[in-house]
């Protein structure tokens, strides 16, 4: 690997991937646009059999077995932060910060994860609750996870996130208590006991907490990603290393999928791989088509959607969608009713989404960053 000594900052710290920030503004777009219900208003009724309402499908998550798109976005966003995890941390050593202090700031911004996802649920609920099946809480431990281990040599890297996916797999496959035995039946599982353990309840999408655990392999392999693009290789072997890795990934997902199902909502092993190619191969693309080809255009509409990721997202989650819903709502209805109801939906959720992205516009012409 380039990087060996992960305490000397490299040159190629001063450039900027705009490719990151246009994986993770598509990413975060996307996820606004749910809360905009512009993908759950292509799943009207009347939409069944259309070009739109299959398209939509692909928005919203599998049931149990198999992969949609939608299945890819939490992938998506731990692998992306994987990725800007050792660019954080170079530039924190270049500037002077040891790594005791740049330590401390993982910490906190881990502790902050896990209680923004926690209260995110709280919030929902009206009440204390104690779940964490939310991106943010399970982005927590993976974050922290990957951190401890990124200046480690790439097969420790590699071993322990395989190791953990290894650890989940075993755990669904011989957990020992009656009820529970059943790997991959939704509500019969190690999640669904794992999940009564810490809640005092089974999710009622069966999503597992215990994903956390297999899911830091994404994390894990963005900050491979990472360092690979932060390294003094060409182009050419930086992109070839991409899309090999990216492929295996798909192989070993879909090829032992007869064995071990796809399952996103418990994330099962294959999901892992098979989430993972696509993953890279996605930074693959967008690494090959912005800094390398340099075909920028259209690339701030969605990278200012990136620069507050955790802000947009909390904003959007917590009611900021509703609330400009419910303002547009009257104007929408009197301006575009004739269109009809189904047409008037799709028009007032696109508007909310506008006005999400417009305010990540603002922030980033006041050059407003919320971080934490």
């Amino acid at each position: 690997m380039p990087l060996k000594n992960m305490d000397r900052p490299p040159e190629q710290i001063t450039t900027r991937l705009l490719s990151l920030d246009f994986y993770r503004g598509v990413t975060m777009f996307l996820l606004i646009a749910e809360f905009s219900r512009l993908f759950a208003s292509m799943l009207a009724p009347e939409l069944e059999g259309s070009v739109i309402y299959t398209i939509g499908q692909q928005f919203h998550h599998a049931e149990w077995e198999g992969l949609r798109f939608w299945d890819l976005i939490q992938p998506f966003f731990m692998f992306i932060v994987g990725v800007a995890m050792p660019l954080s941390f170079y530039k924190r050593i270049a500037r002077g910060d040891s790594y005791n202090k740049v330590f401390k700031h993982a910490l906190k911004r881990a502790f902050m994860l896990l209680l923004l996802g926690w209260a995110l649920y709280c919030i929902d609920a009206g009440k204390i609750v104690f779940r964490f099946q939310n991106v943010l809480a399970q982005l927590s431990l993976t974050y922290f996870i990957a951190f401890l281990i990124m200046r480690k040599p790439v097969v420790v890297q590699l071993g322990l996130s395989v190791f953990l996916i290894l650890i989940a797999e075993g755990l669904y496959r011989f957990f020992p208590i009656e009820g529970f035995n059943h790997a991959f039946i939704p509500g019969e599982n190690f999640g669904a006991w794992f999940n009564i353990l810490i809640a005092g309840q089974e999710d009622g999408g069966h999503w597992a907490m215990f994903n956390a655990i297999p899911t830091t392999a994404h994390t894990i392999w963005g900050v491979l990603a990472g360092r690979l693009l932060m390294g003094d290789q060409s182009n050419k072997k930086k992109m070839q290393i991409l899309i090999v890795a990216g492929i295996i990934g798909l192989i070993i997902g879909y090829g032992l999928s007869p064995v071990t199902p796809i399952i996103k909502r418990i994330s099962t092993s294959t999901f892992v791989f098979a989430s993972a190619g696509w993953s890279v191969l996605a930074l693959a693309l967008c690494y090959w088509l912005i800094d390398i080809k340099k075909y920028q255009k259209g690339v701030l509409f969605f990278a200012i959607v990136g620069m507050n990721p955790l802000f947009i997202y909390l904003f959007a989650h917590v009611g900021g969608a509703h609330l400009i819903r419910t303002i547009v709502l009257p104007f929408s209805n009197a301006a575009f009713g004739w269109a009809g109801p189904l047409n008037a939906e799709l028009i007032l959720s696109s508007v909310v989404l506008f006005f999400l992205w417009y305010l990540c516009y603002w922030l980033y012409i006041k050059r407003i960053l919320i971080k934490i």
